[in-house]
């Protein structure tokens, strides 16, 4: 289980001793807020090194939700971190992945930390894509594991084992591309592309709630709701890809949940 962790160094100290200590989480992900915009890299890697010694430790940056932009050494100095187990990769941007990637290398930690792709606009090609950076004149690739999930369009299952496949077989069918598209149109829904990802939280909560998953789309700041023309996107791209629809799945399974 990993959990969240956000805020100041004190803070997310806090957070960590709330999820391991006493709900048994086993790693945080910690998010680099808007506040930490003007800080140094000195102070980033201080910050996630004091956080990395009470948990094992995974990265995350993604502006789109409050996070801020680091430049390619912060992810090797955040790489070399000894307890840093992951980053999760989610800029939406080719060249700030590619920045990672390369940091994660030049830190010799590409053994070490798993990188898992939250590009979602991207995602399936994420998971595809062979990335061969050089290090002391020699190439180096790596690979990343797709690590976004949510229920509804583009169930992540259906998406990863697919991947996983066509990378072991060496051959990517032309339907595997296709499904890059659709998994984009998909999460552009849900996620609420069109207003900036104002209704992210509520998208996802409302695919739950129409699977039986969730009584509601409430979230914790109550004005935080389904943009308007939301609900019709999340309707229109669940009829036009039915095979990433996965609510038959949940419909077999749902009693079992609620009940477990």
């Amino acid at each position: 289980m990993i959990a969240g962790l956000a805020g100041r160094t004190d803070q997310a100290l806090r957070e960590v001793w709330l999820a391991a200590r006493a709900h048994g989480y086993h790693a945080g992900m910690l998010a680099l807020s808007a506040r930490s915009a003007h800080a140094s890299v000195d102070e980033l890697i201080e910050h996630c090194a004091a956080v990395a010694a009470t948990i094992p430790l995974v990265g995350f940056t993604q502006t789109a939700v409050g996070g801020i932009s680091v430049p390619e050494d912060f992810w090797t100095r955040f790489a070399r971190i000894e307890n840093v187990i992951a980053v999760k990769l989610a800029p939406f941007d080719r060249y700030k992945t590619l920045a990672a990637v390369r940091g994660t290398v030049a830190a010799g930690a590409q053994d070490k930390v798993t990188l898992y792709t939250g590009n979602d606009d991207h995602i399936v090609l994420d998971s595809l894509t062979p990335y061969r950076v050089m290090r002391d004149g020699q190439p180096v690739t790596v690979r990343t594991c797709s690590g976004t999930g949510a229920s509804g369009p583009a169930p992540p299952y259906s998406c990863s084992s697919a991947a996983i496949a066509a990378v072991a077989s060496g051959t990517v069918d032309v339907e595997l591309l296709a499904m890059d598209s659709k998994v984009t149109d998909c999460t552009a829904a849900v996620f609420d592309v069109l207003n900036r990802f104002a209704g992210v939280i509520p998208g996802c909560y409302e695919v739950l709630r129409r699977q039986g998953l969730l009584q509601g789309t409430w979230c914790l700041d109550p004005n935080e709701k389904l943009s308007p023309g939301q609900a019709d996107l999340i309707t229109r791209v669940a009829n036009d890809h039915p095979e990433l629809v996965d609510d038959a799945f949940v419909a077999a399974n749902l009693d079992r949940w609620l009940t477990a």
